[in-house]
């Protein structure tokens, strides 16, 4: 059998990328029978039914390490998590509620700020110390003026790379200057609402460069936390790690315990904004909670 990676699905066939090139192969009926469904990214071993024309049998499906649900796509290594510094305006809560649900999945994050050259007043750059601080990447881009595009490369050298962001970022823009061959249909940003006009149809793999991939998804305006469960929440603002487990009790949630480190660190190894947000995901997050268990 011949091993590879599921770059598209479309109609009951999958398109399997391997080292002797890409194959179009039917799944075996007992992924039915296990309800097991293929997705895009899963790492498989097929055989070869018909070398000339590229068909095959996708035989085997090994361990997932994670999955998306939307985009739905398996053992992703990365989220680049794409704004814009201006049309549509950065919104740092909608990125915070990005960055809890890529840290959920235990996904390496990097933040890419586009269209950094129409911010005039470069007000993005607080937003790179902010989340630099935090302990992000944050790499400022302009897909326009082709600024700090051989960086965001690197960002997705010999990786599964999801690429998310709200509508009119200019995340398929930015994909294109990866590689330009892919011609990504863009969207225009609608002036009076600031949105764009979505044009990503369905998850698929595109290699970038050798054992480079990347997956579009689909924007958001708002992102909800539902499933989030409150205490893990601190586990998702990677600057409070060196400093959560050394509160007096191990049930703090830092917000109104005596003796917590972390709330002994705001100001000092964390910042001020970023406490204050995660006390307000946290009151959010508990509410809906709380309301379940009633």
């Amino acid at each position: 059998m011949l091993d590879g990676t599921i770059i598209k699905g479309i109609g009951g066939f999958y398109y399997i990328d391997t080292k002797n090139g890409i194959y179009e192969c039917r799944a075996r009926g007992k992924f039915r029978k296990e309800k097991v469904t293929p997705t895009v990214g899963d790492y498989v071993q097929i055989s070869i039914l018909d070398e000339e024309n590229k068909k095959g049998s996708l035989d085997v499906i090994k361990p997932r390490k994670n999955q998306l649900i939307r985009p739905k796509v398996a053992n992703v290594d990365q989220a680049l998590i794409i704004f814009a510094a201006v049309s549509p305006q950065f919104n740092p809560d909608l990125l915070d509620r990005f960055l809890i649900l890529a840290e959920e999945q235990k996904l390496d994050i990097t933040i890419c700020i586009n269209k950094i050259d129409l911010d005039k007043k470069r007000d993005f750059e607080k937003y790179k110390d902010l989340y630099t601080e935090a302990g992000y990447r944050v790499i400022p881009v302009s897909a326009h003026e082709k600024i700090n595009i051989d960086e965001l490369k690197k960002s997705v050298q010999n990786k599964i790379s999801v690429v998310a962001g709200p509508s009119g970022a200019g995340k398929s823009s930015l994909i294109n200057c990866l590689n330009p061959n892919f011609s990504l249909e863009t969207g225009e940003v609608s002036k009076k609402i600031e949105r764009g006009k979505h044009t990503t149809r369905h998850a698929e793999l595109m290699e970038i460069f050798d054992n480079s991939f990347i997956v579009d998804s689909p924007g958001f305006t708002s992102l909800y936390l539902d499933n989030i469960e409150p205490k893990k929440l601190q586990e998702y603002f990677p600057e409070f790690r060196q400093y959560y487990n050394n509160c007096r009790f191990s049930s703090c949630v830092h917000i109104n315990e005596p003796d917590c480190c972390v709330k002994e660190h705001v100001g000092n190894g964390i910042n001020q904004i970023r406490y204050e947000k995660y006390v307000a995901l946290y009151n959010e997050i508990n509410e809906i909670y709380q309301e379940r268990k009633r």
